[in-house]
């Protein structure tokens, strides 16, 4: 909703709306600042923070609530989302091992409660999100960054990310060594200025298999791509998996945000292993398909009395002959809010179905309508 009634919204999750993603976000704020946002009805919500120094969890928003936090209001009905105090060019002082030990406790638990995968298509980065229209693109966050190691995390989650699949697979998960993976980013203090050295989950990708090649360009975007901090045109994050559209002695390319895009990954220092998994791709006939922002039921769904939310496409697009990895499959789903009680709250459940796929940096939606699922063998 957005009448000016508070912050969040009450729901009763999940019986009337599946909790689906976790969203990791860091505060770019002090513990004490924050904790003053928070208590201000007219700021943004979100369900919980955890401190740099001991990892203490505080909860602001119940978690059956819907808190305002992604950006996103289909991403935010069906999600958790968790603040981590600090700083995301500064990741030695703030990412702490108590923050993200404490942290990835209080997602295992979230995980059980609510039965959301382990994985990197619903335990999303912010960054991760998805713009819901093509006008918020460019001011999607960038959180919690380059320096945020889902290898570690994911080890401390139980879910280790590892080889799960062959050569002939044709799927990759991104999976650098952190600390000797070191891309050279700019801007963390002064713009255009490198960034010190470090460790980074991330992997560059090029136009082409030369790493003087342009960088990939996020269309979306609608700037040049740069190495820039916060510029995620052209970056893969630990985790991802992308279907591999080519390879080049040390080169891997995937397909990523309808382009053939290329990264360093020799035999002998890896940065993807090989994966096995579900892949989508345009249906038989089909030029290319569109990709949204959100998964919003078709408008036959809507009962009277509830104004029916356009499925507008974002200005990407699959093209014949791409495919990208699935996530999950969900029914369009609408989270009707426009008072703080409940009376008022609906969730309009369609009849179209879409797909969660790994589609850039960040994640997106295509009506199964549109495309063909496969499996990719081991």
């Amino acid at each position: 909703g957005d009448d000016d009634y508070g912050n969040h919204d009450l729901g009763l999750r999940p019986a009337a709306q599946r909790v689906k993603y976790i969203v990791i976000h860091d505060t770019e704020g002090r513990w004490d600042g924050v904790m003053n946002l928070i208590q201000d009805p007219t700021y943004v919500s979100w369900n919980y923070t955890i401190r740099s120094t001991d990892g203490l969890i505080a909860q602001h928003v119940k978690a059956k609530d819907v808190a305002w936090h992604a950006g996103n209001w289909d991403v935010n009905a069906r999600s958790v989302g968790i603040e981590h105090e600090g700083f995301l060019t500064d990741p030695d002082a703030w990412y702490t091992e108590a923050m993200y030990r404490s942290s990835a406790r209080l997602v295992k638990y979230l995980s059980r409660a609510y039965g959301v995968p382990l994985d990197r298509q619903h335990i999303l980065g912010h960054e991760n999100v998805p713009g819901p229209t093509t006008s918020t693109i460019p001011g999607m966050h960038t959180d919690p960054g380059p320096y945020w190691d889902w290898r570690h995390y994911f080890q401390l989650l139980g879910r280790p990310f590892e080889r799960t699949g062959t050569s002939r697979s044709g799927l990759v998960t991104i999976l650098p060594d952190y600390s000797a993976n070191q891309p050279v980013y700019t801007g963390c203090t002064t713009q255009g200025e490198p960034c010190p050295a470090h460790g980074s989950g991330e992997v560059r990708l090029y136009s082409d298999h030369d790493a003087n090649a342009p960088l990939i360009k996020d269309i979306g975007l609608g700037t040049e791509p740069t190495d820039g901090v916060n510029d995620l045109s052209s970056r893969v994050s630990t985790g991802q998996q992308y279907v591999v559209a080519d390879r080049w002695g040390d080169w891997t390319a995937i397909w990523y945000l309808g382009q053939k895009a290329w990264f360093r990954n020799p035999h002998r220092e890896p940065t993807a292993v090989p994966a096995s998994g579900f892949t989508i791709t345009p249906k038989a006939g089909l030029a290319s398909v569109p990709v949204y922002g959100r998964a919003y039921p078709e408008k036959e769904a809507y009962p009277a009395g509830v104004p029916a939310q356009s499925v507008v496409p974002l200005p990407y697009t699959i093209p014949a002959g791409q495919k990208y990895v699935v996530g999950d499959r969900t029914p369009g789903e609408y989270y009707y809010s426009v008072t703080f009680t409940e009376d008022s709250h609906r969730v309009i459940t369609g009849k179209d179905q879409y797909y969660e796929i790994q589609y850039g940096h960040r994640v997106g939606f295509v009506r199964a309508a549109d495309v063909d699922l496969a499996a990719a063998h081991r």
